[in-house]
């Protein structure tokens, strides 16, 4: 006898549930990097099989990975990822029935991969004192070589603005204000003492770097960010009033790269700056010094420099510099400058690329 009907492998008797079929394997597109933490996944789901109700998705090399729940893609993958190491994934699809087949492995992509950069971080300088004042002191200076930061990782920038000159109409020996701390991260460079008034009035302030002093001892400096303000007229850490009835002021405090200059006695004349600080981060000179009074000058932008003291009784002091943030990084890196912040990113020179944050407070990262 011939049997002439058969009966299908997916069909069922009656009173008996279907098997649903295993999902096969989805075709995975090029993953990418959302986090430290996290890998955004992309597929295509299989044109045959069983329908999925989820996913499952696999690194190599193997850790555990927790999945995003549902089946529309990008899918993410969550893990605590291994420092520079890479990855590649597979996904496969899951129903009630089983976990179907794996895909193909995907683009290898690095979750935790570090960056090498170098930064300089430099306060806002000082303001002068009134009346035959000293100058203001430098903003504070910090280095720091191959600092390791993460990609796609916000990170603090604020830039110090220059302390305000002192009150030049009261008479009243006034010291001017302290530089603004400029900051990144955990790295904070503290702003210049202002420098200080003549006799009877207020002695140089603490900073990054002292302003210049009324006083026999000039103000102090950070141990490590600057130096000191110095003493009447002749201190070698940077010149304070002079206080000899010649009316010229003294230089305030220096820089991180060495000591201020020296009070001036000659009438009308301004206390040497500060000594300088080269870095190697953009090529520049920054947190050059305090300048002296005797109609000094205005603290330069984004140098952390000191503002001249007022030179006469009511002759006018200088407001400080303001600081800035420099970043050294390879090339192949790209900066994000965030709002709040002014800045610019140089092009591709040597393997590296350089950023100069320039003002206000908000956050930069890396991709």
């Amino acid at each position: 006898m011939t049997i002439t009907n058969r009966v299908s492998l997916k069909s069922v008797m009656a009173g008996n549930t279907p098997i649903a079929d295993v999902p096969d394997a989805p075709t995975i597109g090029t993953p990418t990097v959302t986090s430290a933490t996290v890998v955004s996944v992309p597929f295509t789901a299989a044109a045959t099989g069983g329908a999925p109700t989820s996913y499952s998705i696999v690194s190599n090399p193997s850790i555990a990975i927790t999945t995003q729940a549902g089946t529309s893609s990008p899918l993410t993958a969550t893990g605590t990822f291994v420092t520079n190491t890479a990855y590649t994934f597979t996904i496969a699809g899951v129903n009630s029935t089983a976990t179907g087949a794996q895909s193909s492995a995907s683009n290898p992509v690095t979750p935790l991969a570090t960056i090498s950069l170098d930064v300089v971080v430099v306060a806002g300088g000082a303001g002068g004192g009134e009346n035959w004042g000293g100058g203001g002191g430098a903003g504070g200076l910090c280095e720091q070589i191959s600092r390791t930061i993460y990609p796609s990782t916000n990170y603090s920038v604020s830039i110090g603005g220059g302390g305000g000159a002192a009150n030049t109409s009261s008479g009243d020996g006034d010291a001017g204000g302290n530089g603004g701390n400029s900051s990144f991260d955990t790295i904070t460079a503290v702003g210049g003492g202002g420098g200080g008034g003549a006799a009877g009035g207020q002695n140089g302030k603490n900073g990054g770097s002292g302003g210049g002093a009324r006083t026999v001892t000039g103000t102090a400096g950070s141990a490590t960010q600057g130096n000191s303000g110095g003493a009447t007229g002749y201190g070698n850490n940077g010149g304070g009033w002079v206080g000899n009835g010649s009316n010229a002021a003294g230089g305030g405090g220096g820089g991180a790269g060495g000591a201020g200059g020296n009070g001036n006695t000659t009438n009308g004349t301004p206390g040497a700056r500060g000594s300088g600080y080269t870095t190697s981060v953009n090529n520049n000179t920054y947190a050059t010094g305090g300048r002296g009074g005797g109609g000094g000058a205005i603290g330069a932008t984004n140098t952390g420099d000191g503002g001249g003291g007022a030179i006469y009784r009511y002759n006018f002091a200088y407001n400080g510099g303001s600081g800035i943030v420099v970043f050294k990084y390879p090339d192949t890196k790209t900066i994000t400058i965030g709002a709040g912040l002014t800045g610019t990113e140089s092009s591709p020179s040597g393997g590296y690329k350089r950023a100069t944050i320039t003002a206000g407070t908000g956050n930069v990262s890396w991709t």
